[in-house]
């Protein structure tokens, strides 16, 4: 269990906000995360709604397994209580009226996700700026974090009035712990990764981020079928278009994407893993320090994603997966970015826009790097030895050819 307060410090209001648990004996006394509480209020909340629906099987029992894991081992404070509480309680609220819409048009389940584009690869690999790009697609379309927290509209609410209601969860993480701004922007009008998309099945990659929960284990499969119930809701009545999609938990169950997506082209990234190992671990305590005072995180120098992504190789060398997985390296990405884009949709054979080219090349005059000061971290700092995990990442660096930054 570490304490971070040695390497960031809590804004006051937040720092008062959390004892404000302190002084009545504890946050769980302030903030209640009781699971039949929690049902009670978003069936009200919806007007009587009561069905949360079966698309992705026993929600119920996960939903009850993750509550019960979360109070017991996830020691959130007061403001992480608070963030969980709204996150879950809009996950039900979710659920109920993604059941009734597909209950009242039963053609949305008849949608056909066709040729998504997927990204992943090691955390801060370039995923995330990858993801903006080639949301800019004329052809293609990304699921904003607006409309996957509100994919169906409560109450006649407005654009205006749903895009408010994601600004306060998405925006909310840089305001409670402000070096968050420089690890990865979320705003509401941002596409959004798929954890997020995943996080009303009560499974998935988003629960096991926020929080250390040494005894609750992810249902991918669920998680997945979730995940296309929801682009079915999202997509439904609008001009088809190819999704573009994105997490790096995508590398460790790749078989399930293909399986869920078998026509999906997965464009996988790299970089120096000097950089997104330390990175990644920084960026996880970040995560996890904004709701708890005790944070527990994996241990520094284990095998990481390595040994993933060299599996991934030689599967990939033999033909054991669909010849549908293309490569970008970040420092081409960062060099060039229309040139590595289109190079990218070379290889899927798909038509590069020039309208495209434009749209990269503002919105990267935009988006300056370090816009919200520098991710600072080092190798030593999250308890890396540089030259062993270069020793060890050898196979990976050498197979792929990833460029060494220092």
């Amino acid at each position: 269990m570490q304490n971070l307060s040695e390497f960031y410090t809590r804004p006051d209001w937040a720092r008062r906000i959390n004892a404000m648990g302190d002084s009545v004996g504890g946050a769980d006394r302030l903030i209640s995360l009781d699971p039949d509480e929690l049902v009670r209020i978003a069936i009200d909340s919806t007007g009587g709604l009561a069905e949360f629906g079966d698309f992705d099987g026993d929600w119920c029992a996960r939903y009850l397994s993750l509550l019960t894991e979360i109070e017991a081992t996830g020691k959130l404070n007061t403001l992480g209580r608070l963030m969980t509480r709204q996150e879950i309680l809009r996950g039900l609220r979710t659920r109920l009226l993604v059941t009734r819409a597909r209950t009242e048009t039963p053609a949305i389940a008849d949608e056909k996700i066709e040729t998504p584009i997927v990204i992943t690869g090691p955390p801060r690999s370039g995923t995330s700026i990858l993801f903006e790009l080639l949301a800019l697609d004329p052809n293609a379309r990304a699921p904003l974090s607006w409309e996957v927290l509100h994919p169906v509209r409560f109450g006649g609410a407005s654009e205006a009035e749903t895009l408010a209601m994601a600004e306060c969860e998405q925006e909310f993480w840089s305001d409670v712990q402000p070096e968050f701004a420089a690890i990865h922007e979320l705003r509401a009008d941002l596409p959004v990764e798929c954890v997020t998309l995943t996080l009303p099945s009560f499974t998935g990659g988003h629960w096991g981020m926020i929080a250390n929960l040494p005894n609750w284990v992810a249902d991918y499969p669920a998680s997945m079928d979730y995940h296309r119930a929801l682009l079915q809701t999202l997509q439904y009545g609008r001009e088809p278009q190819n999704w573009v999609l994105k997490t790096p938990l995508y590398l460790v169950f790749i078989d399930l994407l293909f399986a869920t997506y078998p026509d999906a082209w997965v464009v996988h990234t790299h970089r120096d893993p000097l950089k997104t190992e330390p990175s990644s671990l920084s960026t996880l305590a970040t995560v996890r320090w904004e709701r708890s005072d005790e944070v527990e995180l994996p241990e520094a120098g284990g095998a990481g994603l390595g040994d993933v992504m060299m599996l991934l190789a030689t599967r990939r060398a033999a033909g054991e997966l669909p010849d549908r997985i293309v490569d970008s390296h970040f420092t081409d990405l960062m060099a060039d970015p229309v040139a590595a884009v289109e190079k990218l949709y070379g290889q899927m054979e798909r038509p590069f826009l020039a309208e495209h080219a434009d749209a990269i090349r503002r919105y990267m005059k935009s988006k300056p790097k370090a816009k919200f000061g520098k991710h600072e971290y080092s190798a030593e700092q999250w308890g890396f030895d540089p030259a062993q995990l270069r020793k060890k990442m050898l196979p990976y660096t050498d197979h792929y050819g990833v460029t060494l930054e220092g």
